[in-house]
């Protein structure tokens, strides 16, 4: 049977793309094909034909002639042509030796449906080595297994069956196949919103998340990549391809695993690593993704999104045609982090002259019955509203498109004419328009026509608001969006000196010699002297004078030194320096018998401030992670801390400070001094830099460090050393 021939349509921002005859495929084999209804190898070829899928289609099954009317052949090596994709929907056992089948023939790519791979158990890794082995062997590209399949409706390509999605700018990728049904039920309630492209990593043998998000930011019918994620594997490389993407687009993420149970949950159903969750929600947003926390967000800020891109600053514009709503807009708009937009008095003038007196005129504006007999007035206010340069966006709140209904089908036409208004809003404005409707959920014909147009309506304002959030995130995000600075910082050998001593002895180092490590990169650690004899209070007392010291004990096997008596403040004088330094000693013994003291080490007083913590860690998904927190209970029960991902750049350093909950506290708050802000975001991205440049530090910990007016003080420093990637001898 002639099978027509796929026109001439290729993705043409990524034709050179090695994923493009995989998402834009001319021809289409379906291996393990069927003639029951209801199996996989059925639904495939019943999707593609019903979705219009204009290449050739192939189904392959050993005895059977025909399936859906399409001539089967019965194998691989019968296959007429040239193919670019297949899709596999028979057991785990039989896919390397088919993928090698595959390869032989040309076939760029296959999709394997099967699971009972790696998620399975050590039989089922060995399997999944064999298929990667043999894709590698003739570079065939893998989606799956353990795939729920894919679609690209821009063409017709549909290998899931899924009937009722419309084409549409919104992609998707999910490590769960229910995700993706319940996005597309969804849709088809809400009546415009469609797809372009969907496919589930599955067990990302060979492809994966990176693969995909790098793809889509170049396809030209993507308005939207949306991402359901449960675990990364290639974290760090995630984030620079989602940098690059987000410039040009907008990337939603929804991330599971939130609790322990559900990390848990994570790992069981794909095997990938969830990690921290706060860590990754830091480290998402930092390279400029979106992150919606509640499932039923997603489909709303893709949408909201995909009409508007970005909103210019976060001052919104509310306008309603009743209090009550607005009072509840105002709410979540101030816990968004939004702000009402304070109107010009040119602009209250103008709303005065077109509405009743009893009209609230300030933000939030309340037309006060004017559009229960004239629905075209809303347009109006909103046209007067977008004129005002304090506005960056605007919220419609209460009953469009419901007018006609609540009060009489006279007002169809008038309030059809404001949908049309609405819908020529972008030719006329730049700002982005939000509706919220009452009668949303029922569709009438002017909230239809709105969709239509492609804006967003929503019958719940927490959505609407969610929706603006997200637009004013993302302008703040292209606004200060950069790549990190090519700062390069060598490694000194004195800092590979103390590492390489501190290894041979099997310990980290201690504080003195990594506040030495910190200071050769002009980090200022602060001077200390090392007791380990009590006739050291002369070169104490030689350095430092009279003024208050601290001591602190130095051992190898004392981590927590206030727990151990190991610590005396305020000490001042010859006299107290000896006794603080003996009795140091015997409380650690006491405490320790066998542990290592190495001596005690002394230092002036900080100067009086807020405690915070800096530190770094080298996480296996996202590479190395520098955190920034409040010290004290702040980050040991409040947990108020931030992260981003390194390299970083001073605006990712400045958005950790502003991120904290207490930030209030180095403003200068309670007797507090006001922080020298400026000089700890230096000293993150010092320290930053400093932890690029020694791969051999796993973690490091400045707990506390003293920021006040003048600066900061580094009143404690802790490295932990990884000793599978520490220097030879003499390496520089």
């Amino acid at each position: 049977m002639n099978q027509p021939e796929m026109p001439s349509v290729v993705c043409s921002d990524a034709s050179s793309d090695p994923l493009e005859p995989l998402f834009f495929p001319r021809a289409v084999a379906v291996v393990g094909a069927s003639a029951v209804a209801g199996k996989r190898g059925y639904k495939a070829v019943q999707g593609l034909i019903e979705a219009g899928y204009r290449g050739a289609i192939y189904p392959i099954h050993p005895r059977e002639e025909m399936i859906l009317g399409r001539r089967c052949y019965r194998n691989v090596e019968e296959l007429p042509g040239e193919v670019d994709l297949a899709v596999i929907c028979t057991p785990a056992a039989t896919v390397p030796g088919l993928v090698e089948e595959c390869g032989r023939k040309g076939i760029k790519g296959v999709v394997v449906i099967a699971g009972g791979f790696r998620e399975s158990g050590p039989d089922g890794e060995r399997l999944e080595e064999a298929l990667l082995t043999a894709a590698q062997k003739h570079g065939v590209r893998v989606i799956g297994p353990n795939t729920s399949g894919m679609f690209n409706l821009t063409i017709g390509l549909d290998l899931l069956g899924l009937r009722g999605v419309r084409p549409g700018h919104v992609a998707f990728i999910s490590q769960s196949g229910n995700m993706l049904l319940s996005l597309v039920l969804e849709a088809q309630y809400h009546g415009e919103l469609g797809f372009s492209i969907y496919v589930g990593p599955g067990n990302q043998t060979d492809l994966g998340f990176n693969d995909y998000l790098r793809f889509l930011g170049r396809e030209s019918h993507t308005r939207v990549v949306t991402m359901y994620v449960e675990g990364f594997r290639s974290g760090q490389r995630f984030l620079e391809i989602a940098r690059a993407v987000s410039r040009h687009k907008p990337v939603v993420v929804y991330k599971s695993g939130a609790t322990e149970a559900g990390k848990v949950a994570a790992r069981s159903h794909t095997g990938a690593l969830a990690g921290s969750y706060s860590m990754t929600v830091d480290l998402l947003r930092q390279a400029g993704v979106c992150l919606v926390q509640q499932s039923d967000e997603m489909l709303p800020v893709a949408e909201g999104l995909a009409a508007w891109n970005a909103a210019p600053g976060s001052r919104v514009a509310v306008l309603s045609d009743g209090g009550g709503q607005a009072t509840i807009a105002v709410d979540r708009l101030v816990e968004a982090g939004l702000s009402l937009a304070p109107l010009e008095e040119g602009t209250v003038r103008r709303l005065a002259s077109i509405l009743p007196p009893q009209a609230s005129l300030r933000n939030p504006i309340d037309v006060a019955g004017a559009s229960d007999d004239n629905p075209a007035i809303l347009a109006e206010c909103l046209s007067i509203l977008a004129q005002d340069d304090n506005v960056d966006a605007l919220l419609l709140v209460g009953m469009f498109g419901g007018y006609a209904i609540r009060f009489g089908e006279q007002l169809m036409g008038n309030e059809m004419r404001c949908a049309e208004t609405f819908a020529e809003w972008r030719k006329k404005h730049d700002k982005p328009l939000v509706v919220h409707s009452l009668y949303a959920p029922i569709k009438p014909p002017a909230v239809r026509r709105l969709r239509e147009a492609g804006l967003p309506v929503y019958a719940s304002i927490e959505h609407s608001v969610r929706v603006l959030q997200a637009l004013a995130e993302r302008g703040h995000h292209l606004r200060r969006c950069s790549e990190p600075d090519a700062r390069h910082v060598s490694p000194q050998p004195c800092v590979r000196e103390v590492f390489l001593r501190a290894a041979q002895e099997g310990r980290n180092p201690y504080e003195h010699e990594a506040k030495v490590a910190l200071a050769a990169h002009g980090i200022a650690a602060g001077e200390s002297v090392l007791m380990r004899a009590p006739e050291h209070v002369e070169q104490v007392l030689e350095r430092f004078g009279d003024r208050p010291l601290a001591l602190k004990i130095v051992s190898r096997d004392i981590l927590h030194k206030s727990d151990a008596g190991g610590v005396r403040l305020d000490v001042r004088g010859r006299e107290a320096i000896v006794e603080s330094y003996e009795s140091i000693l015997a409380s650690c013994r006491a405490y320790a018998p066998k542990a290592d003291l190495h001596g005690v080490l002394a230092m002036p007083m900080a100067p009086k401030g807020v405690e915070v913590i800096i530190g770094m860690v080298r996480d296996p998904v996202f590479g190395p992670v520098m955190m920034f927190g409040l010290g004290g209970i702040f980050v040991e029960v409040l947990n108020d801390v931030a992260f981003r991902a390194v390299p970083m750049t001073r605006d990712d350093a400045e958005s950790m400070l502003r991120q904290l909950r207490g930030n209030k506290l180095l403003h200068g708050v309670r007797g507090l001094p006001r922080v020298d802000e400026a000089r700890v975001v230096d000293l993150l991205l010092q320290v930053a830099d400093f932890v690029r440049a020694y791969p051999e530090i796993s973690e490091l910990d400045l707990n506390p460090v003293i920021v006040h007016e003048q600066g900061y003080a580094i009143a404690d420093a802790r490295f932990l050393l990884n000793p599978n990637v520490l220097p030879l001898e003499g390496e520089e």
